[in-house]
């Protein structure tokens, strides 16, 4: 203990087992089956927190201000602050309802590209936006951005999320993010090291692989992490992907030593915590027999904070014998809970701020409806035309998912019946009946106007891209008179139809970006 700094003693555990919990995170409140939210989650974590020396929490599905109720309970009842991190790549309102929904990141790079600005300052406004609701909110680690450039169209997890696909541009917004953020006190976290940006799977669900050489790593993909940790991030988050050209063994980068410390922490000189991505993700659990061995790997190679656990006390008791039988120092495990020390000071004792004058509290939304509408594109040789708002106009939206948050329908109905005077409206997702696609495709079929959208995105253990049903429905449809095809998504899926008579791409699907494109179709 006499190691560790003494200015962050009030953040340091006193025994083996506290150490080992603070380097522990587990989630509160879900998103995937079966949902809770955060509220009902809340005792199950008070109970732990009360036999387990957790050191953080992940949260979803969070509500507006009850939510925050429920963290400051929990800060009070753990002997030692938690970090509380979130997915809020897409502002507070991604995991937070009732706060600020932004677009993608792909959405403010193509706002910068129409600016023709490197977009620094417009990530500042993004970081900054996060933030102010973040610290509201009781969250005071945002897991974002993500630092990857997207060089793949294949890759189906990370395309719209990344600010784009030239390592220079994601760098200078990746800094502009994190400084934004990390001023208001709220810790970032760079993701996913060493980058996840030139993968084909999901690592979720399977082991992507890097299969670039050392040179082009360090030329297309380091640049935007550099540039984090140039900037002040907090933390970076480890890919759960190979790299041979950096580890010949082929472990991923979270299990990877030769990633994590000789390249990160000596070449990068990064100096903050590493923290892993969720440990539930098949692309490192599916390698162990145990929770537990899966922690000692992550810690051995590097990692300080393990993200995702779903076991604590196994965990913590399979570590305390870990380093009885020798196979873990605890020396390695205060390097750690040092840093972690460190970062706690900073963020859990700034004062929260709950109240702001009115043009702070209206930025978020304000900011991500004029991202909204500057990233609303039009795609190809194609112009994009005004229809008329005093005619009928036929929808058909096609999502290849649906998840039990979504609501009924989406939010691009609305605004069409907002600003068309008839509209026939019709959503395509999984289950879809016969009889619905069949009434879908005859209305389109006689339709004077016609607009055929389609969410393709990324979402961990989804489909991406649409259905083969959807996909030829589209195709055929899009080939009628001055049929309009909108992606709110990414762009290269628009190149399916090059009989399109007008092709626009919004980078996000977030409601107000599904807003900002109806009203482009309106002439507005």
């Amino acid at each position: 203990m006499n190691s560790l700094a003494s200015e962050v003693a009030k953040f340091l555990p006193s025994t083996l087992e506290e150490k080992i919990g603070q380097l522990i995170n587990v989630r509160i409140g879900s998103n995937l089956p079966p949902i809770r939210t955060v509220d009902e989650d809340a005792e199950r974590i008070a109970q732990l927190i009360d036999r387990c020396p957790i050191g953080g929490l992940t949260l979803f599905n969070g509500r507006w201000p009850s939510t925050r109720q429920v963290l400051e309970q929990l800060q009070a009842a753990a002997k030692i602050p938690l970090l509380v991190g979130s997915d809020i790549e897409r502002g507070c309102g991604q995991q937070m309802h009732g706060m600020s929904v932004l677009p993608h990141a792909g959405a403010f790079g193509a706002a910068s590209d129409k600016q023709q600005t490197d977009g620094d300052q417009l990530a500042w406004e993004f970081g900054e936006a996060t933030a102010m609701e973040a610290r509201m909110a009781g969250i005071n680690v945002a897991f974002a951005p993500v630092a990857d450039t997207n060089t793949n169209p294949r890759n189906p997890i990370i395309a719209i999320r990344a600010f784009g696909s030239t390592p220079s541009k994601v760098a200078s917004m990746v800094a502009g993010f994190v400084r934004g953020c990390e001023a208001l006190g709220v810790a970032t976290a760079a993701k996913h090291f060493p980058g996840h940006g030139d993968t084909e799977q999901d690592s979720h669900d399977s082991l992507p692989m890097v299969s670039r050489d050392a040179a082009s790593i360090a030329t297309t993909e380091l640049p935007p992490f550099e540039s984090a940790v140039a900037s002040g991030c907090s933390m970076v988050m480890t890919a759960h992907v190979a790299y041979p050209a950096l580890d010949a063994s082929g472990v991923p980068a979270t299990l990877s030593s030769a990633i994590l410390q000789d390249l990160l922490r000596h070449k990068l000189g990064f100096e903050g915590v590493i923290c892993s991505d969720s440990l539930l993700m098949s692309g490192v659990r599916d390698r162990f027999d145990s929770e537990g061995e899966l922690c000692l790997a992550a810690l051995l190679a590097g990692v300080d904070w393990l993200l995702d656990v779903a076991d604590p006390e196994s965990v913590i008791d399979y570590l305390v014998r870990c380093v009885s039988d020798g196979r873990l120092e605890e020396s390695r495990i205060d390097e750690s809970v040092h840093r972690i020390a460190k970062l706690k000071q900073r963020v859990c004792l700034k004062p929260l701020e709950l109240e702001s004058n009115a043009a702070n509290a209206d930025m978020p939304a304000q900011l991500a409806q004029r991202v909204a509408l500057q990233a609303t594109t039009p795609c190809g040789t194609e112009t994009a035309v005004a229809l008329s708002c005093d005619k009928p106009v036929t929808c058909l939206l096609a999502k290849p998912f649906a998840t039990p948050l979504d609501p009924p329908e989406q939010p691009f109905a609305a605004a069409l019946r907002e600003h068309f005077s008839h509209v026939e409206y019709f959503e395509l997702a999984p289950g879809t009946d016969t009889a619905q696609m069949q009434a879908a495709r005859e209305t389109a079929q006689q339709s004077q106007q016609l607009v055929l959208a389609m969410i393709v995105k990324p979402a961990a253990w989804h489909q991406f891209g649409l259905l083969d049903y959807q996909l030829e429905l589209f195709k055929e449809l899009s080939q009628r008179p001055g049929a309009v095809v909108i992606s709110l998504g990414v762009r290269e899926i628009l190149d399916q139809f090059p009989a399109a008579a007008s092709k626009i791409c919004t980078f996000s699907d977030v409601a107000v970006s599904q807003q900002a494109v109806v009203r482009y179709l309106a002439g507005e």
